[in-house]
């Protein structure tokens, strides 16, 4: 549960209830690259809306991401400043080297994760608040993941694969990051010269080779 003095913030709390209000078609526009919010530490959750608006929040967070599409999305890439985001991929990943796995919607309040072994796998990979490119990027391939769930419950799940990668991207937004901060900069493709020039192999050696990287 979160903490037993968790109190409704008023002021937070009607300024969250007015962002939901500014969707259309329950979708609200997905903040882009250079905004400050991306860049800030996010404030723990601790209670500080009501159980309605928290509810509200997560379904408007999850349309906005299907709408995209995306397979996650966090409180800065709407533009709020709270430690929740929400995830979700059905993607079939039989036979791809990215390990790409069923990861059923769950929304994600203080996720924090750490490496379960030292083992990393790197692959391209996109971003909704930097729409229209890709590069690769290097993370671990099993974290054990943290959080907790919308009623308060806390959450323990070694993730493996894709889903692992996901969910270490959305916990990073929280902190104030963006893959692309940790990437292989001569990776960076278009999304358009990416499916012309290296999506054959989901591996990106051939890129890395042409593009002058090391993987």
């Amino acid at each position: 549960m979160f903490g037993k003095n968790s109190r409704i913030d008023v002021e937070l709390n009607a300024d969250v209830e007015r962002l939901l209000k500014t969707a259309q078609d329950g979708v609200l526009p997905i903040v882009e690259a250079g905004e400050p919010v991306l860049r800030a530490k996010c404030v723990a959750y601790d209670g500080q809306l009501s159980k309605r608006t928290l509810h509200k929040l997560i379904e408007t967070m999850r349309k906005t991401m299907l709408e995209a599409p995306g397979v996650g999305l966090a409180g800065p890439q709407i533009g709020l400043n709270l430690a929740i985001a929400v995830v979700e991929d059905h993607a079939d990943g039989d036979d791809d080297p990215r390990e790409i796995a069923e990861f059923p919607f769950h929304a994600i309040i203080n996720p924090v994760y750490k490496p379960a072994s030292e083992q990393t796998a790197s692959f391209y990979e996109g971003c909704l608040s930097f729409d229209g490119y890709q590069a690769v990027r290097k993370r671990y391939l099993d974290i054990i993941a943290h959080w907790h769930d919308e009623n308060g419950n806390q959450h323990e799940e070694r993730l493996h694969g894709w889903p692992a990668r996901i969910f270490q991207h959305e916990t990073d937004h929280l902190s104030g990051e963006l893959y692309i901060d940790k990437a292989e900069i001569r990776s960076l493709t278009t999304v358009e010269n990416l499916e012309d020039f290296w999506c054959e192999d989901p591996v990106p050696t051939e890129a890395a080779k042409e593009l002058g990287f090391e993987l």
